[in-house]
C-alpha cells in the first residue's frame, strides 16, 4: 500500500508518495505554484518532454513500448496533438508517470521526471523541490540511526537478562569454564534457531565477510 508524505516547497504543499516501485511526487501539487492556466496536458504534448520520458523508460522499464512510443513522438509539434496521462500509460505501458484516484489522487511523476517537471513551474521552484526533498530523506535516515541504536540498545539489555537466566538457572556450580561458555553458545543458538533459523556459527560460515 502507498504511503503518503508532504513536503512544503515555496509555501505550496506537495504531496510524496512511497511504492514498492519507487518515490512519486504530485504534478498535481505541483501545479498550484504555476502562475496562469497550465495544464500537465501541455507539457506532455512537447517533444523535449517526450524525448526525456521515452529515455527515461528506455533505462528504468524493460516493458516500454517502443513502437507505440515512436508513433507518439512522430506527431509531437502539431497542432492536433494531445496526449494524456492516462492514454500515454495505456499506449506505451510507462511506469514513471501515473494517475490515481482515492485518498491520494491526481497525476503522479517519479521523483527523476518530478524533477524535470519542477523546472517547468520555474527553476527556483526545481532547486528548492529538490532541496527540500534531500532534507526529508536526510530526516528519515537521522531517525532510522535513532530507531537502530534504540533497537540496538534494547537487544542488550535483552542479551544481558537472557545470560543471568541461563547463570543463575542452568549452570551447575562445579564445572569449568569452557564448559559455562559451551552453555551459554548453546542456549543463545537456541534462540537464533527461533529468530533466525540457523546457528551462530552457520551464519559465520554464510557470511564471511561480515562481523
Amino acid at each position: 500500500m502507498a504511503k503518503g508524505k508532504k513536503i512544503s516547497v515555496q509555501g505550496t504543499v506537495i504531496t510524496l508518495l512511497i511504492e514498492k516501485s519507487g518515490e512519486f511526487i504530485s504534478l498535481t501539487d505541483m501545479l498550484k505554484a504555476k502562475d496562469g492556466q497550465f495544464f500537465i496536458s501541455d507539457w506532455l504534448r512537447n517533444r523535449n518532454t517526450l524525448e526525456f520520458l521515452g529515455i527515461w523508460e528506455s533505462v528504468n522499464n524493460p516493458d516500454f513500448n517502443y513502437g507505440e512510443f515512436a508513433t507518439i513522438k512522430s506527431q509531437a509539434g502539431l497542432n492536433s496533438f494531445k496526449i494524456s496521462v492516462k492514454e500515454w500509460v495505456e499506449k506505451t505501458k510507462a511506469i514513471g508517470l501515473k494517475a490515481t484516484a482515492g485518498r491520494y489522487g491526481g497525476t503522479y511523476a517519479h521523483i527523476d521526471i518530478a524533477f524535470e517537471f519542477g523546472m517547468w513551474i520555474s527553476p527556483g521552484f526545481k532547486i528548492y523541490l529538490i532541496k527540500e526533498y534531500k532534507r526529508l530523506k536526510e530526516d528519515e535516515n537521522n531517525r532510522l540511526k535513532l530507531e537502530w541504536n534504540f533497537h540496538r540498545t534494547l537487544a542488550k539489555v535483552n542479551y544481558h537478562i537472557h545470560t543471568d537466566a541461563i547463570k543463575e538457572n542452568l549452570i551447575p556450580s562445579a564445572i569449568s569454564k569452557t564448559q559455562v561458555a559451551i552453555i551459554y553458545a548453546n542456549e543463545a543458538d537456541v534462540l537464533n534457531i527461533a529468530l533466525f533459523g540457523k546457528t551462530a556459527k552457520q551464519w559465520r560460515d554464510q557470511n564471511p565477510e561480515k562481523s
